[in-house]
């Protein structure tokens, strides 16, 4: 009884933490120097309906608007571009994100300056400004999309279940590694290959499939524990390899989102990838941690595993159900 009702409340808890996902989303600055002291700007801020978070630049220093600002949506981003005159050189300011300390977003800010320099930061709602440098190493630029993708996947929870449900299928460590490798080489396969603009998928069509694999594999766990076979308990890892080419979509739709900074693509990917792969190994550790700990305690019943099940796979249905319906009104 006390099994159930964790696995209900932790239901719940996934629901109401994936209603405020979407306002995790990082918001995106970009900011190119054009001629000596002006710079074209482009803002991209998260969108839920018709509403955007209300986030403005700031800088110590004098600045002015060269040319109108413009706002378009794109559905799930509202897009401001501009141009400005920095009346003082930028390295050396302080630049804000007005806003960003009433949200539960973080900031990623690129400027490139006119010698070809680049620098890279993630403003926090905690850290909402930092001094623009003169220049920033390449560890610096990686540092910042590694701790993007941590973020993204801790706060993924529909991968995070998918991974979930996978670990209630396969019971021999041997075999959970290698159905994680090819979970994990196979978004690493699509990630790359969407934010590269070599193959692109529509992303509420992927997400609510997303959403239909957590269902799937959470009834394969059921029908193991009723004493049936399939493809998916048989074989997991291709199953985990079939779906993670899917899932990796969605990492990329969230990476595209954000906004990779161009001219430094391929270390913004690299970085953003092994940052999903780190919060996946320790969510996964997290969780073995945590089943061996209460094992030590006490026995853990079979209809934990099924109970487990029910609540995975009923919080993936409800999410079906919403992405469909958001596909279609």
């Amino acid at each position: 009884m006390v099994l159930r009702l964790l696995a209900a409340i932790f239901a719940v808890a996934v629901s109401v933490a994936s209603a405020a996902a979407h306002e995790v989303r990082p918001a995106y600055l970009d900011l190119r120097e054009e001629t000596p002291g002006v710079f074209s700007g482009l803002l991209k801020t998260p969108m839920q309906g018709d509403a955007r978070l209300a986030l403005s630049t700031s800088f110590s220093g004098r600045t002015e608007l060269v040319s109108p600002m413009v706002s378009r949506p794109t559905g799930s981003a509202m897009i401001q571009t501009w141009l400005m005159r920095a009346a003082a050189p930028l390295a050396g300011q302080t630049l804000s994100i007005e806003g960003l300390q009433a949200t539960m977003t973080d900031a990623l800010v690129r400027i490139e300056f006119l010698d070809g320099s680049v620098w890279l930061e993630r403003l926090t709602p905690d850290s909402a400004e930092a001094v623009i440098p003169a220049a920033q190493s390449t560890l610096e630029v990686a540092w910042t999309y590694l701790a993007s993708g941590i973020e993204h996947i801790l706060f993924g929870f529909d991968h995070l279940l998918f991974v979930s449900s996978l670990m209630l299928i396969v019971r021999d460590w041997r075999m959970l590694v290698k159905t994680i490798t090819a979970f994990t080489a196979a978004h690493s396969i699509t990630l790359t290959f969407a934010t590269m603009g070599w193959a692109t998928l529509p992303s509420a069509p992927v997400e609510t499939m997303i959403a239909l694999s957590i269902v799937l594999v959470g009834a394969e766990a059921i029908r193991l524990e009723h004493g049936e076979t399939s493809l998916t308990t048989t074989w997991p890892w291709i199953v985990a390899f079939v779906f993670g080419l899917l899932h990796g979509f969605g990492f990329a739709g969230a990476l595209v989102e954000v906004g990779l900074p161009r001219g430094d693509i391929p270390l913004a990917l690299v970085s953003f990838n092994l940052g999903v792969e780190i919060g996946q190994l320790a969510f996964i550790a997290l969780v073995l941690t945590a089943v061996h700990t209460v094992r030590r305690l006490v026995p853990i019943p079979r209809r934990a595993t099924v109970a487990s099940a029910y609540a995975i796979g009923i919080v993936a249905a409800f999410w079906s159900a919403e992405r469909l319906g958001a596909m279609f009104l």
